[in-house]
């Protein structure tokens, strides 16, 4: 018997993902026309003998939450919970608080994985990978290529090639290390939280001993920097290295990324999921998502790499390309939207442009790294996809370039490289 834990984060973490993070949690974000969790839970639920999945995170339960586990309980009939942490745990702290859930029942191994991964989620292989080698290790770890420089950016795997046993593990490293990363999703035997309780104790008697005792919670384990790294110095860890498709989803721009990934998935997975070209519909090219409630007019041209949500309006001559379009957003005759995600409820005016700046977070391809420091160059926003938060609207024949609208926000000009609060 198996189950899967996804670890979900919480309303602090995310905080690249703004404003779109503002409307609704992070993981419920629709790419590529589903949750961005669905993916994980639908990867989950095709694995035999899943008896259970449990989502792990410290948002507040809410409405909208507890609506998507309801639905997505019914549609893949397996059972789904959510278990709300009382504060961030970490990697590690998390499962280590809810160990007891965890094993209940007697599951031989259980599946852990992050919500903000994008993957192909090759579960089954890793299952074969894990009982070749049954007995000899306590987790498996996910592995894919980078390149050099791209790998400082992720947890580094050093290998023994003959047997894909884990040598050595670093998280960010500052120099090379390996062009191995770890993915973010593991199989684990129930073993690992003996190994978790070590690191448990060991926080413990150090806040005791600290004078005057600290905030600091024993409870908070990064399994990253707390685990790993023992557990490939005691030979306990596997990797294995997937040639399939992988990708963070950690700001906006990767979502689209991430979409693009997905939408070329469901030719096999899904392909009722994609838009065809019907006689007096609208002109698909290549991978387009479209809800059915969207009303779209038969001149727009849409994709690749496109996702229509529910209710949305699109006017004749729409030009549509490279983006995400949320729930009942308007795009009005004639405008035209690259690279951009637009959002719920906004509105682009005719004859419009709102256009970003693709930007690939593939760690096999060179990308500019979005941080604190290079978010902004030469007292502009560093070029990168244009976000429409919730209930923008955007003036007739404007154009809105590499551009950060904050919600509830009306227009009144061009904007370019801007952050508009």
């Amino acid at each position: 018997m198996l189950k899967a834990v996804v670890l979900i984060g919480g309303p602090q973490k995310g905080t690249r993902f703004r404003p779109l993070s503002f409307e609704v949690p992070k993981p419920l974000f629709p790419v590529a026309g589903v949750p961005m969790v669905q993916h994980h839970i639908e990867a989950c639920a095709k694995v035999p003998d899943m008896k259970e999945i449990i989502l792990i995170g410290f948002y507040q339960p809410n409405e909208e939450l507890n609506r998507f586990l309801a639905s997505a309980q019914q549609e893949f009939k397996i059972s789904i919970r959510y278990l709300q942490e009382f504060a961030a745990l970490g990697t590690g702290g998390g499962i280590y608080h809810f160990r007891d859930q965890i094993l209940s029942g007697g599951p031989t191994a259980f599946f852990l994985m992050n919500a903000d991964v994008c993957s192909e989620f090759p579960l089954e292989d890793m299952l074969r990978f894990h009982r070749q080698r049954e007995g000899s290790h306590c987790g498996i770890i996910l592995g894919t290529t980078a390149n050099r420089k791209q790998s400082l950016n992720y947890g580094c795997i050093v290998e023994n090639q003959q047997t894909n046993e884990v040598l050595h593990f670093v998280e960010k490293p500052s120099t090379f290390i390996s062009d191995i990363i770890n993915c973010g999703i593991y199989l684990f035997t129930p073993e690992i939280f003996s190994h978790i309780g070590t690191v448990f104790q060991r926080n413990q008697e150090e806040r005791l001993q600290e004078e005057p005792p600290c905030g600091r919670l024993s409870e908070v384990i990064r399994l990253e920097q707390d685990i790993f790294t023992k557990l490939a110095a005691q030979k306990q860890l596997y990797v294995y290295k997937t040639q399939h498709f992988w990708s963070q989803i950690k700001s906006a721009g990767s979502a689209i990324y991430a979409s693009r990934l997905y939408l070329n998935r469901y030719h096999e997975t899904h392909p009722e999921r994609l838009a065809t070209k019907q006689e007096g519909g609208p002109k698909i090219i290549g991978d387009v998502f479209i809800h059915p409630t969207a009303n779209i007019e038969p001149t727009a041209v849409l994709g690749p790499n496109v996702s229509i949500g529910k209710g949305v309006t699109i006017g004749a001559g729409v030009r549509l390309r490279e983006s995400i379009v949320l729930h009942g957003a308007t795009l009005q005759d004639h405008c035209c939207v690259l690279n951009s995600i637009v959002g719920w409820d906004s509105a682009i005016g005719k004859w419009a442009r709102v256009e970003g700046t693709p930007s690939d977070p593939n760690p096999n391809d060179p990308y500019a790294k979005i941080d604190s420091e290079t978010l902004f160059r030469d007292g502009g926003l560093t070029p990168s996809i244009t976000i429409l938060g919730c209930n923008v609207n955007i003036p007739s024949e404007v154009i809105i370039r590499n551009s950060i609208v904050l919600p509830h926000k009306d227009l009144n000009r061009s904007f370019k490289n801007q952050i508009i609060l």
